[in-house]
């Protein structure tokens, strides 16, 4: 475990030592004492908290909105309006599934969730109950990490599949960071434009042009937190400009470019999701590190 430290923010962060036998499930855990009001910056991923310890976060998100404990949002979450995170004595295993999975794992599209934050137990009931459980019965973060693994791959065997041609679809929008030419994807599959928009949306819980908008969207925000400037962000991550890359943030976020480059919510990314960090992204400020013991 290591503490990140980024401003005001300080919390203890694990990661799992083993990849999760699920393709397009990453992992992380938090301990927060104190969690204060953390905007949460969209992401092109399903979104799943679950929480164990004597403390409860609470989500509050559009329209005076809010969900307590253990919750689950579709991907893009943040991009109708503010939503943060806050609580106290926070512990959590935070779940990123890709879209193409999410709905075996879930047992409904992310279509369902219509950019709302949806309790967990409303989707798993006694099931959401029962991990919290055993996640609070053991003390190491590895055994945690391997519980919701069990979990997460069983869900995803018994659940349905998105269709082949969604599933290529996405990964093309995906493995391009949002440049892949989304009009020309249904020729590419022999389908239809109109049937892969309703499949992909249907089964993702977003179009595909929303999908590869958020998909740039996340890696630009990315290269702006490691300490890129905005005209070179831009340029590389395939906007059309600078003031392109300042509507499209603040579009998504209601923020600036400079202030999102300082939301720890994507700073923390370095630490707790490694993996999805690539090497030449860190080369701008870091957060503070400190190593614990697992």
């Amino acid at each position: 475990m290591q503490t990140f430290v980024h401003g005001a923010a300080v919390w203890d962060v694990a990661s799992p030592q083993r990849p999760s036998r699920v393709a397009g499930v990453t992992m992380a855990g938090f301990r927060v004492r104190d969690l204060d009001a953390l905007r949460m910056v969209p992401h092109p991923a399903v979104t799943l908290l679950v929480e164990f310890g004597t403390g409860s976060p609470v989500v509050d998100y559009t329209a005076g909105r809010q969900q307590r404990g253990s919750v689950v949002a579709g991907p893009g979450l943040g991009s109708e309006g503010p939503v943060r995170a806050r609580g106290e004595n926070v512990e959590c295993v935070q779940v990123r599934l890709s879209p193409v999975i999410a709905r075996a794992v879930l047992g409904a599209s992310p279509a369902d969730l219509d950019g709302a934050v949806i309790a967990l137990d409303d989707l798993w009931g006694r099931e959401a109950s029962r991990i919290r459980e055993q996640l609070g019965d053991v003390s190491s973060w590895q055994d945690r990490f391997a519980l919701m693994d069990t979990l997460l791959a069983r869900r995803h065997e018994a659940g349905p599949p998105v269709d082949p041609e969604v599933a290529w679809a996405w990964h093309r929008i995906a493995g391009s960071r949002g440049l892949a030419r989304v009009d020309g994807l249904a020729a590419e599959v022999g389908w239809s434009r109109k049937r892969l928009w309703s499949r992909f949306r249907s089964q993702l819980g977003l179009p595909p042009k929303r999908a590869a908008k958020l998909v740039r969207f996340d890696h630009a925000a990315h290269r702006l937190v490691a300490g890129e400037g905005p005209a070179q962000v831009a340029a590389d991550a395939g906007y059309a400009d600078q003031s392109h890359l300042h509507r499209d943030v603040v579009a998504f976020t209601g923020a600036t470019p400079a202030t999102v480059a300082g939301e720890p919510f994507l700073a923390v990314d370095d630490i707790a999701w490694p993996s999805l960090t690539s090497r030449d992204l860190r080369l701008g400020r870091r957060p503070e590190v400190r190593r614990l013991p697992l």
